[in-house]
């Protein structure tokens, strides 16, 4: 992935250009303090669909565990279950 490496003074400076190549480019820019990188500045919309793809990566990777460990049911079972839950919400 190609990254843009900037100052921390272009983060102060040039605030509205970091953003809007943030948003145009879709990629992160590095903002480093004393020659070194500090933080990451990335679009709204790349934050919201990266914390979505790793709750996902998480939910698989407990799924993956419980399959492992025998922690399953039926299918039956399980639409039994949500539908029993909506059924008992509705009232």
């Amino acid at each position: 992935m190609e990254q843009d490496i900037r100052p921390s003074a272009d983060l102060r400076n040039h605030y509205n250009e970091i953003s809007k190549q943030c948003h145009e480019t879709r990629k992160p820019v590095i903002i480093t303090k004393n020659g070194r990188g500090d933080t990451v500045v990335i679009g709204l919309q790349e934050y919201k669909q990266m914390t979505s793809e790793l709750e996902l990566l998480r939910t698989l990777a407990e799924a993956e565990e419980d399959v492992k460990y025998g922690r399953v049911e039926s299918l039956q079972k399980t639409f039994d279950d949500i539908r029993s839950n909506l059924l008992n919400r509705e009232d």
